[in-house]
């Protein structure tokens, strides 16, 4: 059956744009939607008792705004911050949450067939429950994040069940 006229463009409504950053030598990308804002990285206010990947907090015009280390919460090596670390500002389950990266990298369209999925592990020590899949770009390969169920994590502590 042909369309109706005007809906030639049906097949990108399934592509999906993402934000691709940097964290050591892989790239992951997450849904631009959930992103409020980039800003360069500013040494954050300390919270005692915090976990190591909750580096502190920020006053970002008047909202107090938790800046988290992905690089640290994902066991990634070495910390270190230069003129190229940013804090990426994300709006997650009605909550403002940053989290700091070694570089944004570019926003990028991936349709459908270019994201695979999740390959399966044995192991239960490697968690892939916060990865969406995998997409691929000029031979790279980026590890998609599902941010928010990252974010909302029991073991992240940063959002309260009592969120709707």
């Amino acid at each position: 059956m042909a369309g109706i006229g005007g809906k030639a463009k049906a097949a990108d409504s399934h592509a999906s744009e993402f934000l691709t950053f940097r964290l050591g030598e892989e790239s992951y990308g997450i849904e631009i939607l959930k992103v409020q804002e980039i800003r360069g990285y500013e040494t954050p206010t300390s919270i005692a008792n915090a976990p190591a990947f909750i580096k502190g907090v920020i006053n970002l015009r008047g909202v107090i705004v938790p800046i988290l280390d992905l690089r640290i919460k994902f066991k990634l090596g070495q910390v270190s911050y230069d003129e190229f670390t940013v804090a990426i500002i994300l709006n997650i389950a009605g909550r403002v949450v940053g989290v700091v990266v070694d570089a944004v990298s570019d926003v990028l369209t991936l349709s459908s067939e270019a994201i695979r999925p999740t390959p399966e592990f044995a192991s239960a020590t490697f968690d892939t429950k916060y990865i969406t899949g995998l997409g691929t770009v000029d031979e790279q390969m980026i590890i998609l994040l599902d941010i928010e169920k990252l974010m909302t994590g029991a073991d992240m502590a940063l959002v309260d069940g009592s969120v709707h």
